[in-house]
């Protein structure tokens, strides 16, 4: 009969579910689907980075100004981290 599988009756199209395999192909795409998403988190979250830890949104380099100004650092060592941060 036209449209039905090897058996006889219309399942996955003739396919049969590919069986084992077939659910263990699955499971290994929705490993991969999930392993993409939490990389992308750790990505989009590792912009941040470079951000003072408290959440102000300070840069380093303001963080080191700040410092300087207070005059917690000399000029040396603010040259000195100042290139380093570069």
């Amino acid at each position: 009969m036209w449209g039905y599988g090897y058996y006889g009756h219309p399942m996955m199209g003739g396919y049969e579910g590919f069986g084992i395999m077939g659910i263990l192909f699955s499971i290994f795409w929705v490993i991969v689907f999930i392993a993409a998403i939490v990389a992308l988190v750790r990505f989009a979250r590792g912009k941040s980075m470079w951000r003072c830890r408290h959440g102000h949104g300070e840069a380093a380099l303001d963080i080191l100004k700040e410092r300087y100004a207070k005059g917690e650092i000399g000029k040396a060592e603010f040259e000195e981290k100042k290139k380093d941060l570069g």
